[in-house]
C-alpha cells in the first residue's frame, strides 16, 4: 500500500529500543514539524478550500499526536529534549528543483509530505510489531494508522489540484530517489534516522 521502494532494515527496531527517549523526543518534533506543515500549507493556498479545510484538521490531529508524544516523554520522567536536524526530511525537500510556479509547488509539498507520512507509517508499523513495551507498541500501532490516512490525503490531494499522469510520474520518481536517501540511513535513533 505504501509503494516504498525500499523497505527500512528491521534491525533499525533495535538501535531505538536502546534510545526510546531520543525516539520519543524525535517523534515529538516530527508530529510538531507535520503540524507546522498543514499551516502552512492552508496559509499558503487559501483558495483551496478542500485543501484549507483538511489541513485545519490535519494539524489539529498532528498537535493531539504531539501531546500524546509529549505525555508519553513526561510518564518516564524525562523531558522533551531540543530538536534535531531531520537528515531525511532535508535530503528529500531538495529532491524537486525550485520552480515559480505557484501550482507546481503546491504539488510539490504535497508529494513529499505524503512521502514522509508513508514512511512514518512504516516505521511505526516496525515499532509496533517489535517493541518489548507492550504499551509503547500499542501506541504505535494506533498511530500508523493515522500516517497512513495521512499519506493517502497528501496523494488524493496532488492529484486533485495537478494532472494525475505527471503527479504519478513525479512520485514515481521521487519514490525512487528516497529509496536512495533511506539506503544511507538506518542507523540512527531518529523515526527518519
Amino acid at each position: 500500500m505504501l509503494k516504498l521502494k525500499l523497505p527500512t532494515d528491521p534491525r533499525w527496531v533495535n538501535i531505538a529500543e536502546k534510545n526510546l527517549d531520543e525516539i520519543l523526543t524525535d517523534h515529538a518534533f516530527c508530529e510538531q514539524k507535520a503540524a507546522s506543515t498543514a499551516i502552512s500549507l492552508l496559509v499558503t493556498y487559501p483558495e483551496y478550500s478542500e485543501l484549507v479545510k483538511e489541513m485545519a484538521a490535519l494539524a489539529r490531529e498532528e498537535m493531539s499526536h504531539f501531546e500524546m508524544v509529549h505525555e508519553r516523554i513526561l510518564s518516564r520522567g524525562l523531558v522533551l529534549g531540543r530538536e534535531r536536524k531531520d537528515h531525511y526530511v532535508a535530503q528529500i525537500n531538495q529532491f524537486f528543483p525550485k520552480t515559480s510556479d505557484r501550482q507546481e509547488r503546491l504539488i510539490h509539498r504535497l508529494l513529499i509530505a505524503g512521502l514522509i507520512e508513508a514512511r512514518s507509517c512504516e516505521r511505526f508499523k516496525l515499532l509496533s510489531e517489535r517493541l518489548s513495551d507492550p504499551e509503547l507498541a500499542q501506541f504505535y500501532a494506533r498511530l500508523m494508522a493515522s500516517e497512513a490516512n495521512h499519506y493517502t490525503l497528501f496523494l488524493r490531494l496532488a492529484r486533485q489540484y495537478g494532472p494525475r499522469e505527471e503527479v504519478d510520474r513525479k512520485w514515481e520518481a521521487l519514490l525512487a530517489f528516497e529509496a536512495e536517501v533511506i539506503q544511507s540511513l538506518g542507523s540512527s535513533e531518529q523515526i527518519h534516522g
